[in-house]
């Protein structure tokens, strides 16, 4: 994959200045977009700020360019990736957009961590040369990138980006099958489904769940996947367990009540001071050091 690859990125904000800081750490230029002139203004700062903490080239951010005019910023892209608002028709209009502005072999990529790609794609002229890229938080840090194709992505169109994205230092995996919440996603909010109803049903309360995870098989999944798990202990075994624990696991299709109630009381989590556990602006502050001063060190081990 040729570093003079022409990116742009369509969204300032959390995810759209860290995916754009990756590509131009890897030789690429970088067209940024976006609506809002208070993303764009700081668009460069938060980048050269992430660059120094990681110590990583500065001169990276020389790279990159915002661009408040989108038929500007997408008219000379090889790959066009997408990184607003979890808002459907949003992504909808600005792929309609997007395609008037581009060549017809320009790759269009969606950002979104949930929505299924063919429900983003489906108005567009050229369905096979779109699919999703769904990169994690911080992008900068955690290596997974999901490829997922629709029903008309080409061949091509995904093999091209799965080069791309192995070319900048990402994991990319191929999600074969275009399902709400791809394939990482659906396996956190299980656990998470899960989470919440142990503290619902009064089982144990919010910070032991934590605590469990944490201290048990939360240490293994950096280097033990589930599966893998489930073959080193027998599929016997395996089986066994999840004819006794399956059935009495919360498999209700919608959200718990108890997560509904919170967010009707106000209790956003760090946002408002509240959710499942009470924070303290400095509670707040170490938990975020402590988890990006772990990605930090993993990320370290990888190089």
């Amino acid at each position: 994959m040729a570093d003079n690859t022409r990116i742009a990125v369509i969204g300032a904000g959390l995810m759209g200045h860290g995916i754009a800081q990756v590509f131009a750490l890897h030789g690429h230029e970088v067209s940024v977009y976006d609506a809002s002139d208070g993303h764009l203004k700081t668009l460069k700062e938060r980048i050269s700020a992430n660059l120094r903490d990681l110590g990583d080239d500065p001169a990276a951010v020389d790279r990159v360019t915002a661009q408040s005019d989108l038929a500007a910023a997408v008219r000379d892209a090889d790959y066009v990736v997408e990184a607003v608002l979890e808002d459907l028709p949003l992504k909808q209009r600005l792929f309609a957009e997007i395609e008037t502005h581009v060549r017809p072999d320009t790759i269009l990529a969606s950002n979104t961590s949930v929505i299924p790609i063919t429900r983003i794609m489906e108005g567009l002229q050229r369905r096979d040369r779109a699919l999703g890229t769904h990169w994690w938080n911080p992008p900068y840090l955690v290596p997974l990138v999901e490829v997922i194709g629709t029903q008309w992505t080409s061949q091509a169109t995904l093999d091209w980006t799965m080069a791309l994205h192995k070319s900048i230092g990402k994991t990319p995996v191929h999600v074969k099958k275009d399902v709400a919440g791809f394939v990482g996603n659906r396996l956190q909010h299980a656990l998470w489904r899960e989470a919440v109803s142990l503290v619902e049903h009064g089982i144990c309360d919010a910070e032991t769940v934590d605590t469990v995870i944490k201290a048990s098989f939360g240490r293994r999944l950096a280097v033990l996947g589930p599966l893998e798990n489930a073959d080193l202990v027998g599929t016997d075994l395996t089986l066994a367990i999840h004819r006794t624990v399956l059935p009495d696991i919360d498999s209700r299709p919608g959200p718990s009540p108890y997560l509904e109630k919170l967010v009707a009381d106000g209790k956003l989590g760090m946002k408002s001071g509240e959710g499942f556990r009470a924070w303290t602006a400095e509670q707040q502050a170490t938990l975020r050091s402590q988890v990006t001063e772990h990605l930090k060190k993993a990320r370290s081990k990888d190089a």
